[in-house]
């Protein structure tokens, strides 16, 4: 399947760590991380990674790599894994319930609520405050028209940019 020889290599000297070897990892959990993933052939190259990442309190510990039949079959499981969840997240692009990111134009659907999009008590309180004057109910409706185009246009601007998130630089 692969012409490798080794597991890993040493994260400090760059030594081949080989299959059904021992090695040595680092206690502290970020440097265990699987993009991490510091491995080390001996104590020495160990202790030469310790100051160089400031841990306070970092022993080693010994590890055995694994066969490499064991080995292969785990990277093919992972390459499986990852084609799977690539499939997903192609399978996942999708805005709102079900409908594919827009490649081209944007086509809005007719079905949205017609709801009132301000909260009437805050407009009414901030034209009070900002002129003394009242506010008419008929002012909500044209207003929730306003704000429905505006959004309508961030939609179409963040799905040009293959996002599915609305944000402020949209409006």
């Amino acid at each position: 399947m692969s012409d490798r020889t080794h597991y890993r290599l040493c994260s400090s000297c760059k030594k081949e760590l080989h299959f059904g070897a021992p090695y040595y990892v680092c206690s502290v959990s970020t440097c265990n991380r699987k993009r991490t993933g510091l491995t080390f052939c001996s104590v020495p190259c160990f202790e030469a990674h310790v100051p160089m990442v400031r841990h306070r309190e970092a022993w080693a510990e010994e590890k055995m790599a694994p066969a490499r039949d064991q080995w292969e079959a785990e990277q093919s499981a992972e390459r499986e894994k990852e084609s799977q969840r690539e499939q997903a997240r192609e399978r996942r692009r999708v805005v709102g319930a079900g409908a594919p990111v827009p490649s081209g134009p944007l086509e809005l659907s007719d079905d949205v609520p017609r709801d009132t999009l301000v909260v009437v008590s805050k407009l009414k309180a901030y034209i009070r405050a900002r002129s003394g004057l009242n506010t008419s109910d008929t002012v909500l409706e044209p207003l929730s028209d306003i704000i429905r185009q505006l959004a309508d246009d961030a939609i179409e601007r963040a799905a040009a940019e293959g996002r599915k998130t609305v944000m402020d630089r949209d409006f």
